[in-house]
């Protein structure tokens, strides 16, 4: 059997995958700024210095020492600002978590919801005892203990408790309204679903519904938000995304189609050439006949 063309990932991204969760510190870590899937992973940042942190439609610009949260389904990025920047990071899959029977309050969080505020100021004091789970974490991962998964999911909760004591940060100076909110972040996630990588791990997100119930909004409020920014509907956006990549898989895998209909959320193939018919006019077989 041939074996199946996967797109690239780094193997820092592998290593996640595997394990579900990892931790080092900034200071000590050459690679600390290197790339990961952000789709797939959670994020806790200690940090001390001058950054600048656009996250969804807003931005927060820190100094000092700050306790950072991504959620892997609300788009983000960092700029630093110091010459120096120490501190710890976490990351971690929702599966991982989800082993532990308080995974809710994850989900709950005010830090890691659409809306919410992901970056609180942190004292000395608060960051002395912070420091001290960051490298419990960092120490247990390397550790033979047999339950140090359980042991480290307990110090996230901790973290995430401990947080929720604080007074979240109001420093974001370039919110938008409601509805351009809204508009933006779902086209990030749109876009954030691809490439897909494997055959294996197909689409999760495949229609207006999906999306409104990972942004927590009816589906009517995120359809209206959408088509009053952009021009057009949600529907158009996900099917003009999903036919591009569709023609992508048809070009540069050697997937048969059956799996690139998986991969792209279709139950069934049939499913798939009606869809792709209808949006190009010809069906996969075809296309990828006329491509090659």
């Amino acid at each position: 059997m041939e074996e199946k063309k996967v797109r690239n990932l780094s193997e820092f991204n592998n290593e996640l995958k595997l394990k579900g969760f990892k931790a080092f510190q900034i200071e000590e870590d050459s690679n600390a700024t290197r790339i990961y899937s952000r789709k797939d992973f959670f994020k806790i940042c200690l940090t001390t210095g001058h950054s600048k942190i656009h996250y969804a439609d807003k931005s927060f610009d820190q100094q000092g020492t700050i306790l950072f949260f991504g959620n892997p389904h609300i788009p983000y990025s960092w700029e630093t600002i110091s010459t120096t920047y120490t501190g710890y990071t976490i990351l971690f899959s929702e599966e991982f978590l989800k082993q532990s029977e308080r995974s809710e309050s994850l989900h709950q969080s005010p830090f890691f919801k659409i809306g919410g505020t992901p970056v609180l100021h942190i004292s000395e004091e608060q960051r002395l005892f912070l420091n001290t789970l960051f490298q419990k974490m960092i120490e247990e991962q390397k550790s033979d203990y047999t339950y140090k998964d359980e042991l480290i999911r307990s110090y996230i909760h901790l973290i995430i408790h401990e947080s929720l004591k604080l007074q979240p940060s109001k420093n974001n100076n370039e919110g938008r309204n409601g509805t351009s909110r809204i508009a933006s972040v779902f086209l990030e996630l749109l876009e954030r679903q691809f490439p897909i990588e494997s055959a294996d791990s197909p689409l999760r997100m495949t229609t207006a519904k999906d999306y409104a119930l990972n942004l927590n909004i009816h589906v009517n409020y995120l359809n209206r938000a959408v088509k009053e920014i952009t021009g057009k509907s949600t529907t158009s956006h996900i099917t003009e995304r999903i036919t591009a990549e569709a023609k992508a898989l048809l070009q540069h895998t050697d997937w048969n189609i059956s799996e690139v209909a998986y991969a792209l959320g279709f139950e069934y193939p049939t499913y798939f050439n009606n869809f792709f018919k209808k949006h190009t006019g010809t069906n996969p077989k075809s296309y990828r006949e006329i491509e090659v």
